[in-house]
């Protein structure tokens, strides 16, 4: 692999349920009160696409765009005190790095809660580019996020290895062309069954064989 791409919700940190509440509340203020598990099976995306898909043209795009954000806040609230890198995954990062092998994010999350994990855990000097929700025009699991971090490192989407956590995400790699490693915080192995291109399934990044599951697949 000559380029290794890390979504971050879910596959950097385990952070999904933390979403899943923050996103309860929010659509309980909003009139739905739904499960834990109807939020896990129905809040997927971009916030602005989960509003419109929830409730259709309820809000307009101005008020879309402010209960995103008052859900976010809400979540960097609930998460502060927790956040952390899944297991394992600072010796892989260090491992990527020392064989000078380019390290990009793209992250269907909004840029303030991309800068909350780089800056509060000392992360932004791994990676370049660092995409999110801003950087592109259709979310996951449109190919567009990986397809533009593959022209910036002048890499083809199959030369690029892409860590991700959902099917929506890895629909997105497998559309662009990339192969994946999925990491089984939020889905389960049998929910990918459909999704060509995944290498191999792990519970944390312990579960990795560097040489054999990343440099040669």
């Amino acid at each position: 692999m000559k380029g290794i791409i890390f979504d971050m919700d879910g596959t950097m940190v385990d952070n999904m349920m933390i979403h899943h509440r923050a996103w309860q509340r929010k659509l309980k203020e909003l009139g739905l009160d739904w499960s834990i598990e109807e939020v896990h099976q129905k809040v997927h995306g971009v916030n602005v696409e989960i509003l419109e898909r929830i409730f259709g043209d309820k809000y307009s795009s101005e008020e879309r765009i402010q209960i995103s954000q008052e859900k976010e806040i809400e979540y960097r609230r609930i998460y502060k005190p927790e956040l952390k890198l899944i297991d394992g995954l600072p010796v892989v990062l260090d491992q990527i790095r020392d064989l000078k092998i380019p390290l990009a994010i793209g992250s269907a999350a909004p840029p303030d809660n991309v800068n909350f994990v780089l800056d509060h855990l000392d992360l932004r000097h791994y990676f370049d580019p660092i995409l999110h929700s801003d950087s592109v025009t259709h979310g996951k699991p449109h190919p567009e996020i990986y397809e533009k971090i593959c022209d910036q490192l002048s890499l083809t989407p199959r030369d690029c290895l892409v860590f991700e956590d959902t099917p929506t995400g890895a629909k997105a790699a497998a559309n662009a062309g990339c192969e994946m490693i999925i990491v089984t915080t939020t889905h389960q192995e049998a929910e990918f069954s459909a999704i060509p291109g995944v290498r191999k399934f792990i519970r944390n990044y312990t579960d990795l064989n560097f040489e054999k599951d990343v440099l040669k697949g």
